[in-house]
Order: structure tokens, then sequence, then C-alpha cells
């Protein structure tokens, strides 16, 4: 399992998650720069995404639909800030209605993923910071932390194929 460390802080209203993947900062870059790439790993196994646009450049867009077991649709994107690659990025992430505006009812969050080298291997940082101590609650309540130990657990298959 890559996820080394989860980190909730409702006082600063993030969630950092931690990984450790058995390949170079390049190549954990690629699982993200590329939406095929991207699409089998960014849903848990059983919420499977989709992308449906994908531009990781500054001011770029991710758009993506996670299929849940039942067939129903949960829509998202990010809205791309900052890029350094192969190090990071910075982005806007949030959740849509099937246009992919965002939602009203749910929280956008600034987040941000960072790629450092350590010896052989890559250490990932994903940082979301939300607005209030509240809204990042609220997607703790609705499984974030799992779904996404989940998703992260997906990239090792994926990076030992090369």
């Amino acid at each position: 399992m890559p996820v080394t460390n989860i980190t909730k802080d409702l006082d600063t209203r993030s969630l950092v998650i931690t990984a450790s993947f058995a390949a170079p900062v390049e190549r954990v870059w690629q699982v993200y720069a590329d939406p095929r790439q991207l699409e089998r790993i960014w849903g848990p196994p059983t919420y499977p995404a989709t992308v449906t646009e994908h531009s990781l450049t500054p001011g770029g867009r991710v758009h993506y639909f996670m299929t849940g077991p039942e067939g129903d649709r949960f829509y998202g994107g990010w809205n791309v800030l900052t890029v350094d690659e192969p190090h990071g990025f910075t982005f806007e992430d949030f959740f849509a209605d099937e246009n992919y505006t965002p939602s009203a009812d749910l929280p956008v969050s600034a987040g941000s993923v960072t790629f450092e080298a350590d010896g052989d291997r890559t250490t990932a940082t994903f940082t979301a910071t939300y607005p209030t101590a509240e809204a990042l609650q609220q997607v703790l309540d609705m499984g974030m932390e799992e779904g996404t130990r989940e998703a992260m657990g997906q990239i090792d298959a994926l990076l030992a194929e090369g």
C-alpha cells in the first residue's frame, strides 16, 4: 500500500496524504499527465474514473466522472493553477454536475501535488485545503479518506507495467 501517512487537521482545514512509490519522479508524473493512466487511479476500484477533458497546464482543466457500482455517475474537475513538471502542480478541485458546473452544495478545495525523489523511489504529497473546517468534515464524512486510500492503492500496479 503506497499511502504512508494521512493527516486531517480541522484547524488548518487540510487533508494531507503522503505516499511512496517504487518509481522515479518522471514516471509517477506520467500517471497524472496522461489521461488514460489518470483514469485508472483517480477513483476507488468500485468507482472507476473516466477522464473527458485533460489539460494539465496552467489555466487548463481536467474533467472526469466516476461510475458507481449501480451505474450512477459522480462528476468533478480541476482548474489547473500552476504546473512544475515533473515535480507537481496546484489546482482547484471541485464536485460538479454533468455539465461540469461546480456544485453549490459541495466544497471546492485548493489542491497541491508534489513529487520528490527519495533514492530510487518517489515520495508524493497530496494536500487539499478547504474553505472551512465544516467543509473538510463534509468530505471526510463522504468517505474521502477511504476512497483516496483505495484509489492510490492502484498506482503500484500501474507503475509495475512500466
